[in-house]
């Protein structure tokens, strides 16, 4: 049985409790707090508008898979190509300069075999409002003044949660996407959230591990000092 949320707490049933798909729980809100509580924990929230889940209407699901597909920044893989685009500085790479951009692309970008988006209208708004508190982080490569590509995740201590990225021009969103790894490396981040198994994080170096695996080392990494990208 997977269980309904209550509005105004912010418990969460043990993720041992997810169903094999790793579904968790449904309901709640999208408030900072059960947000922060959930990653915290090993749980991030997912809408799967368009879904086999059609029963489940539009309400927020709450996931924990086991295995997680994670990425540990120094195992990431550079292909030879992407590093002449890297070397010849074809993008520039930013933090933190175009949060509300970034995440508007992921939300609207089409997709190639993907119906929909999980990024409602809601989960925009939660996320912009954590990254003005300080948690989301986005990350973009301009190709002189154009938004290229980017992503965007969850930062808390030295544990990055990724959620989602997007490019308009071609290996834009890799190149901010390794850059980014190789930031959080020298930061001292013990590995990169993925949630969900893709063939194009694979070629990067992501792998599966075990979720209790996965949550101990979390649960280390998010009581880190945060990391200061300015000091990098």
């Amino acid at each position: 049985m997977i269980a309904v949320l209550p509005k105004h707490k912010y418990l969460f049933p043990p993720v041992e409790s997810a169903d094999p798909d790793g579904l968790l729980a449904i309901g709640g809100d999208l408030t900072p707090e059960r947000i922060l509580t959930a990653y915290r924990h090993g749980i991030f929230p997912w809408y799967c508008e368009n879904s086999e889940i059609d029963w489940l209407g539009n309400k927020i699901l709450w996931w924990s898979p086991d295995p997680r597909f994670v990425l540990y920044p120094s195992k990431i893989h550079i292909s030879k190509s992407m590093k002449r685009i890297l070397q010849q500085k074809r993008f520039n790479i930013t933090i933190n300069k175009a949060f509300p951009a970034v995440i508007s692309r992921c939300r609207h970008e089409v997709r190639v075999r993907q119906e929909g988006t999980w990024i409602t209208e809601n989960m925009e708004k939660a996320y912009n409002e954590l990254h003005k508190l300080g948690y989301a982080i986005s990350v973009e490569a301009w190709t002189e003044n154009t938004l290229a590509g980017g992503l965007y995740g969850i930062l808390m201590g030295k544990a990055f949660f990724g959620e989602s990225m997007f490019a308009l021009f071609t290996n834009a969103s890799k190149a901010a996407f390794i850059t980014f790894v190789k930031v959080l490396e020298k930061a001292g981040c013990p590995l990169i959230d993925c949630q969900v198994e893709t063939e194009h994080l694979k070629t990067l170096g992501a792998e599966l591990i075990p979720r209790k695996k996965f949550i101990k080392t979390i649960s280390k990494a998010v009581k880190m000092p945060s990391i200061d990208f300015n000091k990098i």
